[in-house]
């Protein structure tokens, strides 16, 4: 006999398509605080590069691993979604969940062994698995009524906030032997595999298939990862914006890549200090989309926002080369937060806006092919950039990339009639 709590469950699957999204970030959350000590401080346990092997290419090793991920990303993420159409929401999402949680046991196999091309492996097979966001968005489409659709992908955004809130600082406590003694680099990654397959078991018992219409007949573009990219400098009125979200979050990404090796190389920070400090972050971000943009919304248009935070964006990386003590590090945070929130809320809603109805759908898959596309090759660049000058010009650039990206911006955008 079905228990109340499982027939809620059953009737409204959106926790467990939360619960799927949260862990995705979590992923990703605790990697940020970890890697870095695993390749590019030489001072730590957990340092993998045998010797013989200069710390220059730790850090290139460092930026194909982040990159690695995106990669694989950006090619599986619409074939996933389109496979979801022909054989269901549920038996994609499952496969793709325990394929997650046995990327991260490979991980944790490859730090415990110090096996280099395990960790690639992980990361690679994990952006396969990981573009699983595609099928929880379309689980959530099916089961949403057209008028609470904003509602729950704006819930969609909050699981993502979360788990970068709460990933960091797991990654930096749950690998920290200052914590518990046996805690080690590989810790995390158990904990999250746990998560993972929790996560499988539960689409399992509690996730029904949400796609009443489901194809028979298999019908899959391999190619539309590069058709979405085509596609976003062919719709006239949203070819600057994907032109600038492109460079804005390239920069973005050349910052969060070698960010957490600043703070190593300049202030010592332990894996518990960097995954403190992005919890912190994170916090403040969370708060920025939950009060400050609405606030603002009532005031001032996408177009009016986005041109102010950009450049304040690439402006505020630029603090970073004038700061001599970690305490000035928590004051640029809530500044970097604000304009970071504010234009990752602005951008998606500009996106929307400026697309008509009946195109919705397409151009939120065309945005998240430019997503990963820009998150793809900055960290390869980063990681040359680092070896050759230093630690800090990955951070530079990113403001530099940024200001390109107000540029473009404010010289090629024109507001238009929204639909």
């Amino acid at each position: 006999m079905i228990s109340p709590f499982l027939r809620r469950l059953q009737s409204n699957p959106l926790p467990v398509i939360l619960f799927t999204i949260f862990i995705d970030m979590l992923g990703v959350g605790i990697l940020i605080p970890v890697i870095p000590q695993l390749l590019a401080n030489p001072h730590s346990s957990e340092f993998l590069l045998p010797a013989g092997f200069s710390l220059a290419t730790g850090y290139i090793l460092l930026g194909f691993l982040t990159a690695i991920f995106p990669i694989a990303q950006f090619f599986a993420t619409p074939i996933l979604g389109q496979l979801s159409d022909t054989f269901g929401r549920r038996k994609l999402l499952a496969i793709s969940i325990i394929g997650t949680s046995l990327s991260y046991v490979v991980f944790a196999f490859g730090i415990i062994t110090k096996n280099l091309p395990l960790l690639f492996i992980s990361r690679g097979f994990d952006g396969i698995t990981g573009g699983n966001i595609a099928v929880a968005q379309a689980a959530v489409a099916d089961i949403t009524k057209p008028e609470n659709r904003a509602k729950n992908f704006g819930l969609i955004g909050a699981a993502f906030g979360f788990g970068f809130i709460i990933g960091p600082y797991i990654g930096g406590k749950l690998s920290d032997p200052a914590v518990v003694q046996w805690f080690s680099a590989s810790t995390p990654f158990w904990f999250a595999a746990i998560l993972s397959f929790l996560n499988f078991i539960s689409i399992l018992l509690f996730f029904p298939e949400t796609r009443t219409l489901v194809s028979q007949k298999l019908n899959i573009n391999w190619t539309q990862a590069f058709q979405n990219i085509w596609r976003a400098f062919q719709i006239p009125n949203l070819r600057p914006i994907f032109a600038t979200m492109f460079l804005f979050n390239g920069g973005f990404t050349f910052y969060t890549t070698f960010f957490s090796v600043f703070l190593i190389t300049k202030f010592a920070f332990t894996q518990g200090n960097i995954g403190d400090y992005f919890a912190y972050i994170g916090i403040w971000i969370a708060l920025v989309q939950a009060v400050i943009t609405r606030l603002v919304a009532k005031r001032m248009s996408e177009y009016n926002v986005l041109r102010i935070t950009i450049a304040a964006n690439g402006l505020l990386m630029f603090s970073y080369l004038f700061i001599t003590s970690s305490w000035q590090l928590y004051w640029i945070a809530p500044f970097f937060a604000l304009f970071i929130g504010l234009t990752m809320a602005n951008s998606t809603a500009l996106i929307s806006k400026s697309a008509s109805a009946d195109i919705q759908g397409e151009v939120l898959g065309i945005n998240a092919s430019v997503q990963a596309l820009a998150q793809s090759i900055p960290p390869i660049i980063a990681g040359y950039l680092a070896s050759s000058v230093n630690a800090i010009a990955p951070v530079i650039v990113a403001g530099i990339v940024m200001l390109s990206a107000a540029g473009v911006f404010m010289v090629w955008y024109r507001p238009v009639r929204t639909y």
